[in-house]
């Protein structure tokens, strides 16, 4: 299935204006009015006209017959997912045949809508998810358990808070490049250091950015991309692994930092687009905290174990750099999108059009997602002229 497939269209909302008024507290707009949004114009960017779509994949918080209905269509392929898995399922229609142009749609109102991630009323209730499961001991959030691993993370390797202050500031100088980011103001590592704890050790710029907004994405075959006016951006590596075996221990986070996965994805889509880590042109990590990149260096190849905090620290992941990561700005200063501003990014940086952030000569671009032991990765590559 390598490089059959291509991404033709990509839409976004507004991510300052949206963060603006859920700021202020105004009800702009509803999910579904945010996915219709990014929708139309993930349509105009492809030239693809409404009647050509004939699969639909919703986002994670909507219901794929109501967003059939807002989006006027009716479609012959139909399914939900999140980011990285609606690419997949969107991919394997089109090579089934089944359908032939699918449009994979998010939207959230999840700042407005007072969405708990944390607390009582956490997200998960009364459900046994990985980071829910410890509420009686005030593990009720992704960051209680994100900032538990980042501390034993630290006993092992060394890695110090300031190292892990490069995150923030990479991602801050990508995102002050970035028209549609929401935090554009300078950050430095004693302005991170300066953050207050959130809870210890992940401080105020190691959360993501909660917002408002839009993504979308069409999908189609490489040969009718060719016939479309933007360059052809084909799906040429897929990887995923699941380590649920323990989904609700603390143990398989605290004692290998869920590397045995991150190996067996890696090994899948590194296969599957036949090119190792150090071809990766731009990497798009999957960044509700700041953790999650040194975790993802490490688990794909590119640094050795328990030496990632030199990298985070040297410049290297930020403009101009040789690894540039999240360049959008990513979860942390662009906009939380939970994945999908990742791959619409990838897209436009194969393009080309990723304005002053464009990184130079990118041919391929790798998404990588690590949350709660669900490892999956993406691999892209710009079709040759």
């Amino acid at each position: 299935m390598r490089d059959t497939v291509a991404i033709v269209g990509v839409g976004e909302t507004d991510y300052p204006e949206d963060y603006g008024r859920a700021r202020r507290g105004e009800r702009y707009q509803d999910a579904y009015g945010y996915a219709a949004t990014a929708f139309r114009r993930a349509l105009t960017d492809s030239g693809l006209e409404r009647r050509d779509i004939d699969g639909l994949v919703a986002g994670p918080a909507l219901a794929g017959e109501r967003l059939g209905e807002v989006l006027g269509m009716d479609v012959r392929w139909a399914d939900q997912a999140d980011a990285v898995q609606a690419v997949v399922k969107a991919a394997l229609a089109v090579h089934a045949g089944v359908a032939e142009c699918v449009a994979l749609v998010y939207g959230n109102d999840q700042r407005t809508g007072g969405t708990a991630y944390g607390g009582p009323g956490a997200m998960g209730g009364e459900r046994h998810l990985a980071y829910t499961y410890y509420a009686p001991w005030g593990l009720t959030s992704q960051g209680a358990l994100y900032a538990l691993l980042a501390n034993r993370y630290m006993e092992v390797t060394g890695l110090t808070e300031r190292e892990l202050g490069g995150v923030a500031v990479a991602q801050r100088a990508f995102a002050r490049l970035n028209p549609n980011a929401v935090m554009r103001k300078p950050l430095d590592v004693e302005d991170y250091l300066a953050g207050r704890y959130i809870c210890e050790p992940l401080r105020l710029f190691d959360y993501c950015l909660v917002n408002d907004g839009g993504v979308a994405l069409i999908v189609t075959t490489a040969e009718r991309a060719r016939r479309l006016r933007r360059p052809a951006v084909l799906l040429s590596g897929i990887g995923r692994s699941d380590h649920n075996r323990e989904a609700t221990s603390l143990r398989p986070r605290l004692m290998d930092f869920y590397r045995p996965a991150q190996r067996n994805a890696a090994e899948q889509v590194y296969a599957m687009a036949g090119m190792g880590p150090s071809e990766v042109d731009v990497l798009q990590v999957y960044d509700s905290f700041s953790i999650h990149v040194p975790l993802a260096l490490e688990g794909f190849g590119f640094c050795a174990e328990g030496s990632a905090g030199k990298l985070l620290s040297s410049g290297d992941l930020g403009p101009g750099g040789r690894l540039p990561v999240n360049t959008s700005g990513g979860h942390l200063s662009g906009s939380y999108m939970q994945g999908w501003g990742h791959l619409a990014e990838c897209v436009r940086q194969l393009r080309g059009e990723a304005g002053e952030r464009q990184v130079p000569g990118a041919r391929t671009t790798q998404y990588i997602s690590d949350v709660a032991g669900k490892v999956t990765s993406l691999i892209y590559r710009r079709a040759r002229a």
